[in-house]
């Protein structure tokens, strides 16, 4: 979401910065540059979602440095984090760095927003924004009324935090979300896409979602507007369960492992491989459990000790 809308993502969230930057100029996101500056700050897994080139109003080039949480745990050392990642990307690029932060957990009061590194005689101060997603419950009509698509990726994740426990509501609360979107206007493409990300976050029961499949059929059908049912995904997702029945469960295996692994990696940085091996020994149902726990993952730990609870 943040590579397909991030010109929406910064007018969504940061918009004092949204017009310093050149939006004629090219974007380009340093996913290999990342990975080095993760992997030279040694600092356990990787908080950087993206780093992103962007070009200045001035015609400066600069540097911003994304870094979304989406874990549902406080964290007592994210503010350090924050800073030693700024001060590695500087070392390395020698450009201005924006820090951003997008806290998506549970505690309201949770909310670092600076780094403070003081001896007898010197003191550094580190300060960064923040959005703290938990702050926009009061503000759904908001929500609602906005086109943006970080508008919808706010509700997405707010419904899901609330519907941990309730998989029912989280199938209603998926519909309202997805009828919205036509309601809305909004592009095909856009449509296609939104629904990729809200069928990724909000996980259901096979029932569930065979429910919520057959209503989304139904409700494009009456609309006119066979966006969701027509697209690859679940024209592969009917081939799946065909599959399934036929009993080839073997290729279905390897691709939910080299799923879940790839999620993994993104969130908690590279898996070392004896885990790697663990996830594979899986059965089918328990790396769907296993995908459903990643967003409660805070640290490799957390995966292991999930793992080992295995029977």
């Amino acid at each position: 979401m943040l590579e397909l809308y991030f010109q929406d993502f910064i007018s969504f969230f940061f918009v004092d910065l949204y017009d310093t930057i050149d939006w004629t100029k090219p974007i380009e996101f340093l996913d290999k540059e990342l990975r080095q500056v993760t992997k030279d700050a040694k600092i356990g897994r990787r908080l950087a979602d993206a780093l992103v080139k962007v070009y200045r109003t001035n015609g400066q080039e600069s540097w911003l440095y994304i870094h979304i949480e989406i874990q549902s745990q406080a964290s007592s050392d994210f503010a350090n984090r924050m800073y030693i990642y700024n001060y590695k990307i500087y070392d390395r690029f020698k450009c201005p760095i924006e820090s951003l932060a997008i806290l998506a957990d549970d505690n309201i009061n949770w909310r670092p927003d600076h780094f403070i590194l003081q001896s007898q005689k010197t003191t550094l101060r580190f300060d960064f924004p923040i959005v703290k997603l938990l702050d926009y419950r009061d503000k759904w009509s908001e929500l609602e009324a906005s086109r943006n698509p970080f508008a919808t990726v706010v509700m997405v994740h707010l419904r899901t935090l609330e519907t941990k426990k309730d998989r029912r509501s989280r199938k209603e609360y998926k519909l309202i979300l997805m009828k919205r979107l036509y309601q809305q206007g909004f592009r095909k493409q856009d449509i296609i896409n939104l629904y990729d990300f809200i069928d990724w976050i909000m996980t259901l029961p096979k029932k569930l979602q065979a429910e919520f499949d057959q209503q989304i059929t139904q409700y494009e059908e009456e609309m006119k507007m066979p966006y969701i049912t027509s697209t690859q995904r679940l024209a592969e997702e009917r081939g799946r369960r065909e599959g399934e029945q036929r009993g080839e469960q073997q290729g279905k295996l390897k691709g939910k492992q080299e799923l879940i692994t790839k999620q993994l990696n993104r969130r908690l940085g590279e898996i070392q491989q004896p885990l790697v091996e663990q996830i594979r020994q899986l059965p089918v149902d328990q790396l769907e459990l296993l995908g459903e726990a990643i967003f409660d993952f805070s640290t490799v730990t957390d995966l292991e000790k999930w793992l080992s609870s295995r029977p």
